[in-house]
């Protein structure tokens, strides 16, 4: 079992940090949302150079009270013209003073293409290790329409500790984007926001999915010739019913307009995936992530549902969760709590969703 101070207040700033309105109907890439719609248009590019764009350089991530530096910012010029033949994404995790959060915690990286907003297009997800430092990378070629340009970017690390506190300091957040010119197998046209990151509360008879992740129809850019639905999943929260959703395997939908794209989140290689070294439960399968290691996205090709708009939609299996503070019956708590939350051993059980379609030539 895993122990996380503070998680209920955690996800409450988190759901705000990353609330978003309903999704983009024009497609969105590069500098604004009609980037997507220009590129539908243009010519395949020539090869671009060989870049590696620096993100963040050893950025403090950290949470001492008034002092809050969860989320760390930077405006970053990509190469505005080229194609290439593969994008990677990179993250290295330190240890500020040799001091890192002991706790496993949510990390992302995605754009905001609103400074006024909160909302967050997502482009990379993964969870820190228990106490040490790690590397993460992703295969962002398809990511290449978003990044493009300048683009201002937020990080992201769901710690409660920081300088002057007895668990650690933090982290040391390090990312970089390594493009190589030519040519994709997949040129991507244009990227399109579907939902930007958000939390989706599982198994509250009150709050069905759909309150969280409504249905979205989307423009698909002319030209496009293949779509492709990128997504990230996973599941937090324990000592619920099936000590759900972060130890509980569930069958989550896509359904791209008539075709239903199944996975059963999970993910049973955490004693082998995460950084080496580390402490606590890692080695424990859990609903799509493993600590220490990256996210890895859902990618699933829906050429077959092409059309000049489409509509996407998401469900998860049917649950409900009986150990919860307004059961009618308080039953099935896992880890022997009561129906109430306790910022510990009893968090709401939720998923944290976000998801792209991308447009390829």
């Amino acid at each position: 079992m895993k122990h996380h101070a503070f998680s209920a207040l955690s996800l409450l700033l988190l759901a705000t940090a990353c609330s978003s309105g309903d999704a983009a109907s024009t497609p969105a890439g590069g500098t604004g949302a009609d980037a997507g719609a220009e590129a539908a248009d243009a010519p395949t590019a020539n090869p671009g150079a060989d870049a590696t764009v620096a993100v963040f350089s050893q950025e403090p991530v950290y949470f001492a009270g008034a002092d809050n530096k969860r989320n760390v910012d930077a405006t970053i010029d990509f190469p505005a013209d080229g194609s290439y033949a593969s994008v990677t994404f990179r993250v290295t995790l330190d240890c500020p003073s040799g001091r890192c959060d002991p706790y496993d915690r949510f990390g992302s990286i995605g754009i905001v293409p609103d400074e006024a907003s909160d909302a967050t297009i997502e482009l990379v997800r993964f969870v820190t290790p228990f106490g040490v430092g790690a590397d993460f990378s992703w295969d962002a070629t398809d990511l290449r329409p978003l990044l493009r340009g300048k683009v201002h970017l937020r990080g992201f690390i769901d710690t409660w500790v920081g300088p002057g506190s007895p668990y650690g300091d933090g982290w040391l957040l390090t990312a970089s984007v390594e493009m190589t010119g030519g040519t994709p197998e997949h040129e991507p046209l244009a990227v399109v926001p579907v939902w930007t990151m958000r939390s989706v509360t599982y198994g509250d008879p009150a709050h069905p999915t759909s309150e969280f992740v409504a249905p979205a129809t989307l423009a698909v850019p002319s030209g496009a010739t293949q779509l492709a639905l990128r997504s990230f999943v996973t599941g937090h929260g324990q000592g619920n019913a099936d000590n759900c959703a972060e130890f509980c395997a569930k069958d989550h939908t896509m359904t791209v307009g008539a075709t239903p794209y199944v996975t059963r989140l999970w993910r049973d290689d955490c004693a082998t995936s995460g950084a080496p070294g580390q402490h606590g439960t890692f080695q424990y399968a859990r609903s799509g992530w493993c600590p220490g290691a990256s996210v890895e996205p859902w990618t699933a090709d829906v050429t077959a549902d092409l059309a000049p708009s489409v509509t996407v939609a998401y469900d998860v299996e049917a649950f409900e969760n009986t150990c919860r503070p307004d059961a009618a019956t308080c039953s099935g708590c896992s880890l022997g709590t009561g129906c109430a939350y306790d910022d510990g051993a009893h968090t709401e059980p939720h998923w944290f969703v976000s998801a792209l379609l991308v447009a390829r030539r």
